[in-house]
């Protein structure tokens, strides 16, 4: 496991990112910014799972001035959103955004930028500059490279300004290019990288590409922020996050679950008790692993390592821990009975 420590330190509001081996967990609201109630009642969902930082789109004054109401009612730092208008940006920051996602090399008019940068740097406001594959200026051709010079000409002016409370982007819809534009940004800068690969689709293909690039950048210790971008209910990006996060050894806070693949052995409904248990697991704090294993033969011996476990019989199951059988429980108590040991756990 490599150590990510090399990029400089930045604090969002009351969270710390770069500078240290823990990778914090975002996500984006998919509703109306503007509508106070609705955004707020998501964002709290968000927060019960685990989102760390969570940002918003603003795409008029209304939704900016917006900001102000949600942040007294969240407890995690909230991301404005931003494309092209200053003027959003200045508001957004009054309202209390604690970051906010602009590329200022899309602003033409330089004094607003300036004030702008003069405004986010009296407020502790960090900038996060985002470079996506797909709307690279018409200068550069398409390419991990092109989007490392992209994000050059953005830095230049903030840095110009002596403006340095910034975190970059390279998000792609290719993971193979994902991972070549990070691993070029991690050599060439040393400001906080928030990882992301986006339009990734739905749960399966977004899981799937998001665990093939931001896996293995992880592995290589590139990555301090992690938004799983998922066309769904973005309490599901939380979840992928915090599993693949776990997976790469990289969070404690939330169970594992195993479970066999399905064979001809089973001689128990095996699927729908490992469907319960996933929803019921993604709502829990607690760093345990869980088996649901297909029969008693070889179950409790395979899944020895998990902290507690079910294998299935003909008309019973036989709950275990740590690989010792502790008892035996009728088909229909099965998950009654793994919630309530999982709960004194």
């Amino acid at each position: 496991m490599y150590q990510r420590e090399k990029t400089r330190p930045l604090k969002i509001d009351n969270v710390a990112i770069g500078g240290q081996n823990k990778v914090i967990i975002q996500s984006m609201t998919n509703t109306k910014t503007k509508d106070v109630k609705a955004t707020v009642k998501q964002i709290k969902s968000l927060e019960d799972v685990g989102c760390e930082i969570i940002r918003v789109a603003v795409l008029d004054m209304e939704d900016a001035l917006a900001i102000q109401k949600i942040k007294e009612a969240i407890r995690i730092p909230l991301v404005a959103d931003i494309h092209f208008n200053p003027d959003f940006a200045l508001a957004a920051i009054k309202s209390g955004a604690d970051k906010i996602r602009l590329n200022p090399g899309n602003i033409e008019d330089e004094d607003k930028i300036k004030e702008v940068v003069a405004l986010a740097k009296d407020k502790k406001v960090a900038i996060r500059i985002g470079i996506n594959g797909g709307s690279l200026n018409k200068k550069y051709e398409h390419s991990a490279t092109a989007m490392i010079e992209s994000a050059k000409d953005h830095i230049r002016i903030l840095e110009s300004l002596d403006f340095h409370d910034i975190c970059l982007s390279f998000k792609s819809s290719d993971p193979i290019e994902t991972i070549e534009a990070y691993r070029l940004a991690a050599k060439t800068f040393d400001y906080p990288l928030h990882l992301g690969v986006t339009e990734a689709g739905g749960l399966l293909d977004s899981a799937i590409k998001s665990s093939v690039a931001l896996g293995t950048l992880l592995l290589e210790g590139i990555g301090d922020t992690i938004r799983i971008s998922i066309s769904d209910d973005p309490l599901k990006e939380v979840i992928v996050a915090k599993k693949l996060l776990k997976a790469c050894r990289l969070y404690k806070d939330t169970p594992t679950l195993i479970a066999c693949p399905t064979c001809g052995r089973i001689q128990y409904d095996m699927l729908p008790i490992v469907k319960e248990m996933e929803g019921y697991l993604n709502a829990l704090n607690k760093d345990i692993t869980v088996a649901i294993m297909g029969c008693p033969v070889n179950g409790p011996q395979e899944a020895k390592r998990a902290d507690i476990g079910v294998a299935g019989g003909k008309e019973s199951a036989i709950l275990f821990k740590k690989g010792e059988i502790v008892k035996t429980i009728p088909q229909d108590k099965i998950i009654e009975v793994l919630k309530e040991e999982i709960e004194k756990l």
